[in-house]
């Protein structure tokens, strides 16, 4: 006899219900079990036949970190498409290059974080390459593109399971795990929460992760914004992975709970449903969940409730139905769609006197520090093929053509014995340093098998390039950058500057009529040993820096001998300005100024190329064409050098606004874009390229602007005719800004956008259809979006402030009433204006209020308040210790309320009450002196 074949649980069988089949399994762990499956590394159960599972798999623009993959370009350069089309197809290219690395390779995971919905509010943010816009719509638009091509076609399993990155107004490298945005309800709802809910509401995201810093005064990680939008977008399980260390981070840098198990606890209630922390070790994360279990912090339904969102993803990828996909590595048509990203993404900034396209026969002079470059970023896969602008430009008009000259500073450095820094050579048989894959790449050391820096008579000539503040690499002639590794000897080792921590990077400081060597990554100056040359305690030797030749003088040779130079100039991505560190200025860095200025000096016919991960505020008056372009991934030189033939019409348009001087930018810290006026919804000063600029080699004429309002949307359209020679792509433009509105609003807001092709002489119809609720703001005084009645403006153009056509609408919306203050009081956070004060945290699980912000007096403005038939008293809810004063319409204040002792803590509320006669509808101004906490003001008759 055999023994009976045992039944097939339910939670393996395909034809139930994926919510009964998670139940199923979810009955069938034991307490240990599930609380295994918290940490970013879950294990496997083997006695039920489940697999080990990890969360994240960075996918940003190609799969990182896992070694070779299709590279395409930034996020940021994929936003200068706007092309949803395009995003989606790069989607599907990313998603099926992580199957087929999975196949080989199962540390390659399907839960894939990215893409990047954090909006580009402010250009001096270290890690603006990783969003696609500034503007919430468009970046809702490429973000849903982004993951639909993540999530595959098949009806039923997910190709990858996407999560969007970083939850919540997250613009700030500077101390980014313990700083606050203050976030004011309207900017929440109208700007930071917009681009989040229209990529959940589209259906194809998994979860999100929260961003490392506080929203309110309260870290994103216990936000109750989780449970009060994000989860009410969908009826889909959303998994919520945390950031990397940011569970920590609660305690020990945030300070925000006493004890792990509190804060565990407490992001756990919240919903944060996944543990990223400390790398591939569980164990200080189950325990603290085990602790919190036994003190009674949490419950088992606790648990069950994240491991039911965890396991809901796992069904969706067929983990449990044995659901494979080959994938697809590197196929042609890859690496044709990473062309095709890379030339899309280019925007021509200007083109005066038609000098580009280039004209047949041009000599052409190639210069600057990126020109023969094709940089990576952090969350950038290894190249498996690498085209630089200078590769694609020789490609294409052939290297008797082109003059290269790099522009860097040729520099010897010598100690006080005469003798200079030599690089030995590294052997033939010496490795390259490869792209190792790792799951975290922070954690991969320095090389260590070539010999360190000696010193000799003649010395090594070393490349140096300063990239901004003083910031310095050095390259030997083989192409090594100077590193420094973990036993602190200084070698050429490194093919590119890179690492969490670069061990690439130094600063000349002066001393004694010459000057140390610092080494940024380890803080010490470099000393010439007996033993070579290392990183030492001690002072360091002091260089005399020999230039043997400046890289002015390079470029304006090479510029003087052609017809027309390209200056490509730029970042490198891991260099002044990338995650943990923002920028300072939106200035090129001198050195690149001081070539671009030779260059131009030596020949009027100056192109510069920008390849950089933001905007930059330079002087194009004397240039007759700029360019940008995003870095472009493995196809970058071959994308400029066909735009620059004309092969291909360029087309990109800028996703954010680029300013002309760093005084037009706010504090860095300042998230309140109505208040502040930031972003060009609400910028009122001249930028040097506005947002939504981008030439073209063609021409386009639009006409017939039509507009006719419907029961919920609007129906809008216009036609765009190519009257250029060339077939190119025009990408139409529509925005909108209310007439006559009660409150400040937008100057004008994208409402829709379309690229399109068109031949010469070619016309289109333009047609969208605009819900009328995307003309809505977010009524503050009652706590709802509102339509408000009036006209509406309708433009339509080719940039946000290149606008060509213009109609208006009449809307009937809903009239706006006083706030009624007499019955439902007054939340402090709803104000309809502030100066100096922020929000902060009225518990640390839920709410909001209201603080001067540190060394000022804060005031608010409630407008229309409404105080009914009359009122005789006014009552606040306040902690700490301060004073607030009441007053109507600008008079004096009316009611003055102070605590007599500091409250027990920042938590512990009190009720102060005095007389407050007022009646009928008046502006309330509420000012704060001290360091109190306004949660709530009530009033009674």
């Amino acid at each position: 006899m055999t023994a009976p074949t045992p039944p097939t649980p339910p939670f393996r069988d395909p034809h139930s219900p994926v919510a009964q089949r998670v139940d199923d399994l979810l009955s069938r762990l034991t307490l240990d079990e599930k609380i295994g499956f918290l940490h970013q590394f879950a294990p496997g159960v083997d006695r039920l036949g489940i697999a080990p599972f990890r969360t994240g798999q960075e996918a940003l623009h190609g799969v990182a970190w896992m070694g070779p993959a299709t590279v395409f370009p930034q996020a940021v350069g994929l936003g200068a498409t706007w092309n949803e089309d395009l995003v989606r197809r790069v989607g599907e290219a990313v998603a099926a290059e992580v199957r087929a690395m999975r196949a080989r390779d199962d540390r390659v995971g399907l839960n894939v974080w990215a893409p990047v919905v954090n909006l580009l509010r402010h250009p001096l943010w270290g890690r603006n390459e990783e969003g696609y816009s500034e503007d919430p719509r468009l970046t809702s638009a490429l973000a849903t593109a982004y993951t639909r091509g993540l999530r595959g076609s098949h009806p039923i399993y997910w190709r990858t399971a996407p999560v969007l990155k970083h939850w919540l107004a997250h613009n700030n490298e500077t101390d980014r795990d313990t700083a606050s945005s203050s976030v004011r309800p309207r900017v929440l709802h109208e700007y930071d929460l917009r681009a989040f809910r229209a990529t959940v509401e589209a259906g194809a995201t998994a979860g999100v992760m929260p961003a490392y810093n506080l929203v309110n005064g309260r870290p994103n990680h216990v936000s109750p914004y989780l449970a009060e939008h994000l989860r009410t977008w969908t009826d889909e399980e959303l998994l919520v992975c945390s950031d990397a260390g940011a569970p920590s981070n609660l305690v020990d840098s945030e300070h925000y709970f006493d004890t792990h198990e509190e804060a565990t606890a407490a992001a756990l209630k919240a919903g944060v449903d996944s543990f990223t922390d400390h790398g591939t070790d569980p164990t200080k994360i189950t325990a603290r969940v085990r602790g919190a279990l036994e003190r009674g912090l949490l419950t088992e339904a606790d648990v069950d409730t994240a491991v039911r969102r965890q396991l809901s993803v796992r069904f969706r990828l067929g983990e449990f139905d044995g659901h494979e996909e080959a994938g697809a590595y590197d196929t042609p048509e890859h690496r044709a769609l990473a062309r095709e990203a890379a030339e899309q993404a280019v925007v021509l900034l200007k083109n005066d006197r038609g000098l580009l396209p280039l004209a047949p026969g041009t000599r052409l002079a190639v210069v600057g520090l990126l020109a023969d470059e094709c940089k990576l970023d952090w969350y950038s896969g290894s190249l498996l093929h690498r085209v630089t602008p200078l590769e694609g430009l020789y490609e294409r008009f052939g290297a008797e053509r082109v003059e290269f000259a790099e522009g860097v500073d040729r520099v010897r450095l010598r100690i006080a014995d005469g003798t200079f820094l030599h690089v030995p050579p590294a052997g033939e048989d010496a490795p390259s340093a490869g792209a190792e894959a790792a799951l975290d790449p922070a954690l991969l050391a320095g090389r260590t098998d070539l010999p360190p820096l000696t010193t000799d008579a003649a010395g090594t000539e070393l490349a140096l390039v300063d990239w901004g503040e003083g910031v310095l690499t050095l390259r030997a002639p083989d192409g090594r950058y100077l590193s420094v590794a973990e036993d602190g000897y200084v070698r050429a080792s490194a093919d590119q500057p890179g690492g969490w921590v670069v061990r690439e990077t130094f600063r000349l400081e002066p001393h004694g009529g010459g000057h140390l060597l610092r080494h940024l990554g380890t803080g010490r100056h470099v000393s010439v040993t007996a033993g070579g040359v290392k990183v030492a305690e001690e002072p360091g030797s002091v260089f005399e820096v020999v230039v043997t030749e400046r890289g002015e003088d390079a470029v304006a040779r090479a510029a003087a001998r052609a017809d027309v130079v390209l200056v490509v100039a730029g970042n490198d991505p891991h260099i002044n300005g990338r995650e943990t560190e923002d920028r300072t200025t939106l200035r090129l860095a001198g050195q690149q100024e001081r070539l671009l200025r030779a260059a131009r000096d030596a020949n009027p016919d100056t192109v510069l190329a920008l390849v950089s991960a933001y905007p930059y505020a330079v002087d194009a008056g004397p240039l007759p064409a700029v360019l940008w372009t995003a870095h472009g991934g493995q196809a970058a030189g071959t994308a400029l050098a066909r735009v620059l033939a004309g092969d291909v019409s360029p087309a990109g348009r800028l996703p954010q606004t680029w300013y002309a001087d760093d005084r037009d930018l706010p504090d860095l810290l300042d998230y309140d874009v109505i208040g502040s006026r930031q972003t060009y919804q609400y910028f009122e000063g001249r930028p040097l390229f506005p947002f939504g600029h981008g030439l073209s080699y063609a021409s386009f004429a639009y006409a017939d602007l039509a507009a006719r309002v419907g029961e919920s949307a609007v129906r809008v359209s216009f036609t765009v005719t190519n009257t250029g020679s060339v077939t190119a792509d025009e990408v139409a433009q529509l925005y909108g800004r209310a007439g006559e509105p009660s409150v400040p609003r937008p100057r004008r807001e994208l409402l829709a956008h379309r690229r399109l092709t068109l031949a010469p002489g070619a016309t289109a119809e333009v047609a969208f259809e605009v819900p009328l609720d995307a003309l809505a703001f977010w009524d503050v005084a009652h706590g709802r979006w509102r339509v408000e009645p009036g006209p509406y403006e309708l433009l339509a153009g080719a940039s946000s402030e290149d606008v060509r056509l213009r109609t208006a609408v009449v809307l009937a919306g809903e009239p706006g009433a006083p706030r009624p203050v007499r019955e439902r009081g007054l939340e402090a956070a709803d104000f309809d204006e502030q100066s100096g004060t922020e929000i902060v945290d009225r518990t640390r699980t839920s709410g909001d209020a209201v603080t001067p912000a540190a060394g000022t007096t804060g005031e608010l403005l409630f407008r229309a308040c409404d105080f009914g038939p009359g009122t005789a008293s006014v009552t606040v809810a306040v902690a700490g210790e301060g004073t607030v004063e009441l007053a109507l319409d600008g008079g004096p204040a009316r009611a003055v309320l102070s605590t007599e002792t500091p409250t027990a803590g920042p938590y512990d509320y009190v009720t102060l009450t005095t007389g407050l006669a007022a009646e009928g509808v008046h502006d309330l101004r509420v000012g704060l002196r001290g360091a109190v906490r306004l949660a709530r003001i009530g009033f009674a008759g």
